[in-house]
């Protein structure tokens, strides 16, 4: 491929969506609910959701691919040079939030934008990546989910992995709460060093990664015994990722401004969540543990 072929990444992007989810039914024994819908203005999707199932109490994994005339202001403000072109966003996005508070959440996505004007060379991007929140930490998950993550970057240079963990780090932080959502990862966007065909294969290894790294983990954690208090928690902390989600996550905020499906774009939100107001885990607590050992940024490897 030397020019962009929005086809090639379409029919990768369809692909990944069933495998997600063929690997994840194959653990929770539950099938996802599929609702193909099409969206005013132009394109649709397949939104893939499992609800409470026998580890995953809420899970979505999504293919979009919309498509409009114009951009919403809030993108063409960013990004002068976007205006009065056409645009077409396309990707894959998905939250696992398991029953078990002993099994972290997880989220990835990965995507291409391009812009098109007729006589300009198209505009065009890469992004996306994935991220752990666990509720109780196990250093070796975390050591694991950023040694898959740091192997699918190796092939594509020495400093990806850094970059785009500290990118990582830094977009999934709320700032309001001066803490990190979770552990991090790899988070990317405008992608497209080294030109198409470099930039969709760094894509493909990030979508590729996201299994090894995450079903081990959901694996060994998925029948941990718990009772009450641990539930409570995971609860309380579910509150963080709503806070994130709806006051920071880029894709959230162009979904919903760009008109967008309310119910795909949404379908991050667990199906169960508490705040509490000015609640503070006990000293020394395996909860504590939690803020002082695993949120603060730190390599991992």
């Amino acid at each position: 491929m030397s020019s962009i072929d929005i086809q090639a990444v379409k029919k990768y992007l369809l692909d990944l969506q069933d495998r997600i989810c063929a690997e994840l039914v194959a653990v929770d024994g539950q099938e996802f609910f599929e609702d193909a819908w099409e969206r005013e203005g132009g394109g649709g999707g397949r939104t893939r959701v499992l609800e409470n199932g026998n580890v995953i109490e809420k899970g979505g994994v999504n293919f979009s691919h919309v498509h409009g005339d114009k951009l919403p202001p809030s993108a063409t403000a960013a990004r002068p040079e976007l205006a009065g072109r056409s645009f077409e966003a396309m990707g894959v996005s998905l939250v696992i939030h398991p029953r078990n508070p002993y099994a972290p959440t997880s989220h990835a996505n990965v995507r291409m934008f391009v812009a098109q004007k007729e006589g300009a060379d198209p505009v065009w991007w890469f992004g996306g990546g994935f991220d752990l929140t666990p509720y109780y930490g196990f250093e070796e998950d975390v050591v694991h989910w950023h040694q898959t993550a740091k192997d699918a970057c190796a092939p594509f240079g020495e400093d990806i992995y850094p970059r785009f963990k500290k990118w990582c780090d830094e977009y999934f932080y709320l700032k309001h709460r001066k803490e990190a959502r979770g552990v991090g990862g790899l988070f990317f966007d405008d992608f497209s060093e080294g030109g198409f065909d470099n930039a969709f294969a760094f894509m493909q290894a990030v979508g590729n990664a996201y299994l090894d790294a995450y079903l081990p983990i959901l694996k060994q954690r998925k029948d941990t015994p718990y009772g009450e208090r641990e539930r409570d928690f995971q609860l309380y902390r579910r509150g963080r990722y709503v806070e994130f989600n709806l006051v920071f996550d880029r894709g959230t905020l162009f979904g919903l401004q760009s008109g967008g499906r309310t119910e795909s774009i949404l379908m991050s939100l667990p199906s169960e969540v508490r705040w509490r107001y000015d609640w503070h885990p006990e000293e020394g607590s395996s909860e504590a543990k939690l803020y002082t050992d695993f949120l603060p940024h730190r390599d991992w490897i």
